[in-house]
C-alpha cells in the first residue's frame, strides 16, 4: 500500500472495512501523541483548562461505546461496560466528569477494548445496513455516518490533549 493510500480492513465489505482503516488510523494518532505522557499528567488540571487528559480520554472510550450498542446496534450497553465505565461521561452541568486515578495505561487498555469490541460487534454488518438510517435510534443516523463522526470526534479531542499537555508542560 502507497505511504498516503486509505486501507482497509479484512473481513468486512469494502465500504465497512475503509472507514474501519481509517478509525484504526485515527486511533494509531492519538496512542502517538500520548507517548510521551506521566501518569501525573493525566491528572493533572491545567490552569484555564476544565478537562483533563484522563477525563478526554475516558470520554473518548464512552462516546464510542455509546454510539456502537445505543446507535448502530441498538441494544442494552453489554456488562463488560461496566467494569470500564463505572461514571458518567458528565456531570449535570453538561461538562465532562472529572476522572482521576487511573494510569495512562489504563486508560489506554479502556480505548482497546472498547475498539477490540466495536470491530467485532461490526463485522457482520453489511453494506446495507451501514448506509441505512437507524431511524429508532437515540439519535438518528446512518452507521457510515457514526463512523465517520467518531473519527472526527477523536481527531479533536487529540487536539484537545495535545493543548492540555502543552499548558500543562508550560508551567
Amino acid at each position: 500500500m502507497a505511504i498516503n493510500e486509505v486501507g482497509r480492513l479484512a473481513g468486512y465489505p469494502p465500504e465497512v472495512g475503509g472507514a474501519l482503516w481509517m478509525m484504526q488510523d485515527t486511533r494509531e494518532r492519538t496512542l502517538d501523541s500520548l507517548g510521551d505522557l506521566t501518569d501525573a499528567e493525566v491528572d493533572a488540571a491545567a490552569e484555564g483548562l476544565h478537562n483533563t487528559i484522563g477525563a478526554t480520554l475516558y470520554h473518548i472510550a464512552a462516546i464510542e461505546a455509546d454510539w456502537l450498542y445505543a446507535d448502530i446496534l441498538q441494544i442494552d450497553f453489554p456488562d463488560w461496560t461496566a467494569e470500564w465505565f463505572p461514571y458518567d461521561v458528565r456531570e449535570e452541568d453538561g461538562m465532562l466528569t472529572p476522572v482521576t486515578g487511573f494510569s495512562l495505561q489504563n486508560h489506554i487498555a479502556r480505548l482497546a477494548t472498547v475498539r477490540a469490541h466495536f470491530l467485532k460487534d461490526l463485522v457482520a454488518l453489511s453494506t446495507s445496513e451501514y448506509i441505512r438510517s437507524n431511524d429508532d435510534a437515540d439519535n438518528p443516523s446512518t452507521p457510515e455516518w457514526v463512523l465517520h463522526h467518531l473519527r472526527q470526534h477523536e481527531a479533536e479531542h487529540r487536539g484537545q490533549i495535545q493543548s492540555i499537555r502543552t499548558a500543562l508542560r508550560s508551567l
